[in-house]
């Protein structure tokens, strides 16, 4: 998983290709719909695409002439799998410090007469 996950957070870095991630999640559209939707031109619609595509969070489909875009669910799930592994390591962490803690403070009154 590694890298997927820290690149579909990467990607979504960008708050217009965040916006266009959103409109996306409400539902399949395509590029002339998500301009009308935002405040930039087709072209850089669709080169924000072009990253959200690469990092796995969009997919696309020919209908007529149009592509119409999509949430990649797996792109999605990628994300989630990855803050779900920081949250389990920084988890651990918190548990040792808080082992080694008990441990110093128990040292500490055995010392004490």
């Amino acid at each position: 998983m590694g890298t997927y996950g820290v690149e579909a957070l990467t990607a979504l870095g960008d708050p217009t290709r965040r916006a266009i991630f959103e409109c996306l999640a409400r539902g399949p559209k395509a590029v002339g719909q998500l301009a009308s939707d935002l405040p930039v031109s087709r072209p850089a619609v669709s080169q924000h695409l072009r990253v959200l595509k690469e990092a796995g969070l969009v997919s696309d489909r020919a209908d007529g002439t149009r592509r119409i875009y999509q949430v990649q669910p797996q792109g999605v799930q990628a994300i989630h799998t990855y803050l779900d592994q920081m949250w389990g390591q920084a988890l651990a962490s918190f548990q040792a410090a808080a082992v080694r803690a008990a441990a110093a403070t128990d040292d500490e009154r055995q010392k004490q007469p």
